[in-house]
Formats: structure tokens, sequence, C-alpha cells
């Protein structure tokens, strides 16, 4: 499956099946982690077999059932942390589909305090947030998306076939509340991805930085504003 097509098929999953990882799927998963920790800085780590973290009422809330594997996103504290997290986060999931695995980015609605006693936080390392992972019982339903046009400030007509195939893979980028609350803005030979603020914008910048660059094949940069 090629990355794009594993971008639009990919959604995001709350139950998932009783059925374990093969052992293969989880070695080129723990590959594709490991590259992405190499290129960033960041800690990433898989977990198996750990159903306690998706138990209990804050899950219930979250309508999760079944998750036993999970992706904890960590790395050093710093203005930049979150939005690492979403750029290189997304890339894992993104490799989760091709692998033929769901995923759904969780940030509150799990024992986080589960989740730090099955991986390593080194000092001056936060986990962020974590990806529910594993064989999903449906593979979930795409979000709706507000037009193109409220999502940046280069008129349609004048868009090349460049930035609208970018555009058209950011508006499939999963974000929190599904609120997408950002802009992608053209400044000179710039590509400008700015957050509009929310709850965990910079994670959903980096989620939308990662997306445009699969779509239009040109590098993107951000620009975080709470206006």
């Amino acid at each position: 499956m090629k990355m794009q097509e594993a971008i639009q098929q990919r959604h995001a999953v709350r139950q998932y099946l009783d059925k374990p990882i093969a052992v293969d799927v989880i070695a080129k998963l723990n590959d594709a982690i490991s590259m992405c920790n190499r290129e960033s800085g960041l800690h990433i780590q898989l977990v198996t077999n750990e159903p306690e973290a998706f138990c209990g009422m804050m899950a219930r809330y979250g309508k999760f059932s079944g998750v036993q594997n999970y992706v904890t996103l960590i790395g050093k504290k710093s203005p930049v942390l979150e939005e690492k997290v979403g750029y290189y986060g997304e890339r894992i999931a993104i490799a989760a589909q091709q692998l033929g695995l769901n995923t759904c980015w969780v940030a509150m609605t799990f024992r986080k305090g589960v989740s730090k006693r099955r991986c390593s936080i080194e000092k001056g390392e936060k986990l962020v947030c974590v990806l529910a992972l594993g064989y999903g019982a449906t593979p979930g339903i795409a979000h709706k998306s507000k037009p193109m046009e409220q999502l940046t400030d280069v008129p349609i007509d004048q868009m090349p076939a460049w930035f609208r195939q970018g555009m058209e893979c950011a508006m499939l980028a999963p974000t929190a509340m599904n609120q997408q609350k950002f802009l992608v803005l053209q400044k000179e030979e710039r590509v400008i991805v700015k957050s509009l603020g929310g709850f965990y914008a910079k994670v959903d910048l980096g989620i939308v930085r990662y997306h445009f660059e699969v779509g239009s094949g040109r590098l993107a940069y951000s620009a975080v504003s709470q206006e």
C-alpha cells in the first residue's frame, strides 16, 4: 500500500479485536519507530499486550474497547516537542496502516500512569500522548472536513497542482476534536502551516505538516499562533 493510499484509508478506530499483532509486523513497526527516533531525537516506544491503560472509566468515556497495544509518544521537554510528536507520530500511524493495522490518537482518555510504567521515560522527558494500535473491529469512518477555501489563503483557482494535492492530504489529517484549526499559507517560496490555537494545537500542527508534505512532495514549515 502506498503512503497516500494509507492516508486516505486511515481513520480513527476505538474498538479493537482480540487478535495479537504478528511478530513480523511488530518488527517492521519497531523499525519505523527507530527511524523516527533517529531523525527526531524523540523517544517513541511500542507497548504490546498491555490492556490496563485502556480500561476503566476514562477509556469507556472515550468509547475505547479491546486496546492492548499502543505507541507512547515521548521526548525531551521543549517548545517544539508537541509539534515533533504530531509529525513523527502520524508518520508511524501511516506506517501502521500500511502494515494492516488501525490506530487512534489519544491525549486524555487513557491511564497515563499505567503507560508510564510500561515504557522508559528519562529525566527531562515527557509522555505527550499515545497512539492506540491493533486490528480494528471496523476500519473507522472518514471525518468531516471544512471546505478547502477555509483552510488556506491561496485562492482555489490559483493553486498549483502540487499545492492542491498537499491541501487534499492535509484535509485528511486527524485533529483534536476534529477542530481543523489550522491555515496553510504560501509565503513567497515557502509553505507555512499556522495553528489557530485550540486543544492540542501544536500536536495537530505537526500532523498537518506531515500530511501536506506527503501530498505535495514539498517541505512545509510551521508558525504557531494562539489568536
